[in-house]
């Protein structure tokens, strides 16, 4: 039996809760998987893994032997990376968690810039809207928006994602112009369950001031996608994340509110595990994602603010739009 490739499969069929997923990830046919770790818990004498229909747990064995196994593996990685005549060659997976949003819409420009670069390195993008626990979810690099929340990782930031108040031309149209913070309780607020649970939205003036808005939420969604498309089609107004936004901004589908205030950013780090070794790939590519990552939200933070200088005319028609009514 090759314990090293026994120890691997297992490693990930602990971290994934399936060993279907962990097939897949490892190009095993589930059979084949399901063999190796019956044989592997043949070999140690022991039960490592607890099955039923809704749980799926490591025994105490299991649990240092995952312990064990997946120290053993970053050393071995890490001892051929430096001993490898082609060391500077990035290769293997590396597993990226993303929020939908941020996902979606940055992260698919800085995996194209990583592959170009390492051309011989296999990327998989998870994106999912709940924390991500890097190491029993088997994640290499996770990125994540706003309070970092608890768990075994290091966390190193990568710029901020604004945040912007918008509703299409059309709604204002028809509905006036708003003026005043105060004014957006009077409409239709789109949102995520996640976001401003309070119906209070904060909001900056000049930096240094700080006011909450009331709100009245009218439609609550799990993805931004659909929240997007109410708010460009007039059903109401919303808070999008600038990338998002930016082309609908651009163009005029979209016309942001009350410009003189700011929705507070989301701070965004790169999450790495905690636990040594670190495998090199997993340094090399967290570093590259943090620093194109950074580079895009701030071209794309410059553009929106160019947009927003033209805004103010385009608010004013929609204004004397809605007078004329």
């Amino acid at each position: 039996m090759n314990l090293l490739e026994a120890m691997r499969i297992y490693v990930r069929v602990v971290e994934r809760e399936s060993i279907s997923g962990a097939a897949r990830d490892l190009n095993l046919g589930q059979p084949a998987a399901s063999e190796r770790i019956e044989r592997l818990e043949k070999y140690l004498g022991c039960r490592l893994l607890l099955r039923s229909a809704r749980a799926f747990n490591c025994t105490p064995e299991g649990a240092t032997f995952y312990d064990r196994s997946k120290r053993i593996l970053h050393a071995v990685e890490q001892a051929i990376a430096e001993v490898s005549s082609d060391g500077q060659e990035l290769k293997g997976t590396i597993r990226i968690a993303a929020p939908h949003c941020f996902g979606e819409t940055i992260v698919p420009q800085a995996l194209t810039f990583v592959r170009e670069t390492y051309p011989q390195l296999d990327l998989e993008l998870v994106l999912n809207d709940r924390i991500v626990d890097l190491v029993t979810e088997g994640v290499d690099i996770s990125f994540r928006l706003g309070q970092l929340g608890e768990g075994a990782f290091i966390a190193q930031q990568s710029g901020r994602v604004g945040r912007v108040l918008v509703a299409a031309p059309g709604y204002l149209s028809h509905q006036g112009p708003i003026n005043e913070p105060s004014d957006l309780v009077k409409h239709p607020f789109m949102r995520l369950h996640s976001m401003f649970g309070t119906d209070q939205l904060p909001l900056k003036h000049a930096k240094t001031i700080v006011e909450n808005a009331p709100i009245r939420t009218a439609i609550k969604t799990s993805h931004w996608r659909p929240m997007y498309e109410m708010i460009l089609a007039g059903v109401g107004i919303g808070v999008l994340e600038e990338p998002a936004c930016i082309d609908a901004l651009s163009d005029g589908r979209l016309l942001r509110i009350l410009p003189q205030f700011e929705v507070s950013p989301f701070e965004l780090n790169v999450l790495i595990q905690a636990q040594r070794p670190l495998p090199p790939r997993v340094r090399a590519i967290a570093a590259m994602l943090r620093k194109c990552t950074c580079e895009i939200l701030e071209r794309v933070h410059f553009d929106c603010g160019a947009v927003t200088n033209c805004v103010g005319s385009a608010l004013d028609d929609a204004g004397a739009a809605s007078q004329q009514l």
